[in-house]
């Protein structure tokens, strides 16, 4: 039996345990933003074991005022600076709300984004 998550709002279920398979679909593909905040940027750094301003500095952009995680580009994808094939997330338990939210994120509760998401995750059971 399946341990799906429902979210009130959202038109699907998701299954966490398809991420063991998909190679970290979410974590790589077009170019986009993982926002930080500080909280998340000392707590990432006191993981890794740096001073947070060595963390802006090496793993994070900043965009306006706001910070987010680097990305790698490679085989015609960007990937998380963080995400490593076949190892997955190496801050998992530390990553981002913006991380541990998806694929519940707010654009997904419209149905006009709904085949977005279920081609990125392979986790996603539409509800009837």
């Amino acid at each position: 039996m399946r341990n799906l998550i429902k979210k009130e709002g959202f038109s699907f279920a998701f299954d966490p345990a398809a991420c063991t398979q998909c190679n970290g679909a979410c974590c790589r593909g077009e170019s986009g933003y993982i926002w930080l905040n500080k909280k998340e940027i000392e707590e990432i750094a006191n993981f890794l074991g740096l001073k947070s301003e060595i963390f802006l500095q090496e793993y994070c952009k900043k965009e306006g005022y706001r910070y987010s995680i680097k990305e790698i580009k490679r085989k015609g994808e960007h990937f998380c600076i963080f995400f490593e094939e076949n190892k997955g997330c190496q801050i998992y338990p530390v990553r981002p709300q913006q991380c541990r939210e998806y694929p519940f994120w707010p654009r997904y509760k419209d149905k006009n984004n709904i085949d977005e998401v279920c081609k990125e995750c392979i986790g996603i059971s539409l509800l009837s």
